[in-house]
């Protein structure tokens, strides 16, 4: 052996990369100038890509194994540098380490309530939250497209921009599908198979695979969410005297409680408060007395308004909407009870659906309503 074959011997490299779990997705191999000897070793690990770059050319991209660096392994980077020195003496090259193994738990998030319309519930707001897992599957395209001079590249300098990926395809997703929401939770799964979906070629241009997408928590507004608690308290209960009978009740007791305000508000509560108190004493269901001979006497009713073009009034009848009315309708409904102060009501410009007694436009008609019934008896002496 030659004095220069022994030279050469002694200074053969090791490539490669440790990873120390710091979350780095890439990281650039950190060499003097760049030179890597003829017959240096690169070692890449289970879960690592070697990407080799010459002069911001993509030459070689090495996957897991031991690879000594000679003019047969690397046809390409050969090509680029030119064979007249047949790498007899260093060449210069990039070593990029990729790291390929999955990196899961990265958290999703709509960062503002998406607006959408239901037939339930109406213009609504809908949050979600989730988790995805992402894996370099392309590392040239990966280099290509995020790496770039970068020394290393770190996971969280990326999860930023790929949630707002996964967002934007939900927001896009929800309103296309049209699950009602009051549904919407049980349609979780199917979902989120169909956003991963959507979102995946998104990834793809960076040379990323997104997988394990999931859809944790999907939530409606508190109002919207009370307004359910609402509905479904009426379905337990079953009988609808009974659930108005259990709101007067309700509205009582907030009426005495802000007795003191002495406002319009405390003795429109009060008043119906009372009214309704007298009908719970008399039961909702109570026969007249009648003669066992005599047969009831027949009293036909008019017949309940239609809802109208002109209408702009909606009101909640058992536990749906139904509408739109005009004032005339909405005045029939008041004095036959099917309107009341606890009613649910709304009409365009309305932010939300809100208890009568709460709008400024039907306070004088409950009140009118409510001037029928005597005042509450005076403290005894």
């Amino acid at each position: 052996m030659g004095f220069w074959d022994q030279v050469r011997g002694e200074f053969i490299d090791i490539v490669e990369w440790l990873d120390d779990g710091s979350g780095a997705l890439a990281v650039r191999f950190e060499r003097h100038q760049n030179e890597i000897k003829n017959g240096a070793q690169l070692l890449v690990r289970p879960g690592q890509a070697a990407v080799f770059v010459r002069e911001g050319v993509i030459a070689d991209v090495f996957g897991p194994g031991r690879t000594i660096l000679e003019t047969a392994n690397l046809p390409i980077l050969s090509t680029l540098l030119g064979s007249k020195h047949g790498f007899e003496s260093p060449f210069k090259a990039e070593v990029i380490f990729v790291r390929t193994t999955r990196v899961t738990d990265l958290k999703w998030g709509t960062s503002n309530p998406v607006l959408l319309r239901d037939l339930d519930l109406g213009m609504a707001r809908l949050r979600a939250f989730g988790s995805f897992a992402i894996e370099v599957r392309d590392p040239r395209r990966f280099v290509e497209r995020l790496v770039g001079t970068d020394q290393q590249l770190h996971v969280d300098e990326l999860h930023d921009a790929l949630r707002q990926h996964v967002v934007a395809r939900f927001s896009d997703l929800a309103a296309e599908k049209q699950i009602p929401l009051l549904e919407i939770a049980a349609h979780a799964d199917e979902l989120a198979a169909e956003l991963e979906e959507r979102a995946r070629e998104s990834f793809r241009e960076y040379g990323l695979e997104l997988c394990e997408l999931r859809i944790e928590n999907l939530s409606l507004p508190p109002e919207v969410e009370r307004a359910i608690d609402e509905r479904a308290r009426m379905g337990a209960l079953g009988d609808l005297g009974a659930y108005q009978q259990m709101q007067a009740a309700d509205a009582m007791l907030a009426a005495a409680r802000n007795e003191a305000d002495g406002g319009a508000g405390s003795g429109l509560g009060m008043g119906l408060g009372f009214g309704l108190g007298n009908q719970m004493a008399r039961g909702p269901m109570a026969p007249e007395a009648t003669d066992a001979n005599v047969p009831p006497r027949i009293v036909e009713e008019p017949p309940e308004p239609a809802p109208t073009r002109s209408g702009r009034w909606w009101i909640a009848r058992d536990g749906q909407p139904s509408g739109p009315y005009d004032e005339s309708a909405l005045r029939f409904f008041v004095e036959r009870g099917a309107l009341r102060a606890e009613s649910l009501v709304w009409m365009r410009g309305m932010a939300q659906w809100a208890p009568a007694s709460r709008v400024p436009e039907l306070q004088e008609l409950l009140l009118a309503n409510a001037g029928e019934l005597p005042p509450p008896l005076p403290p005894q002496a």
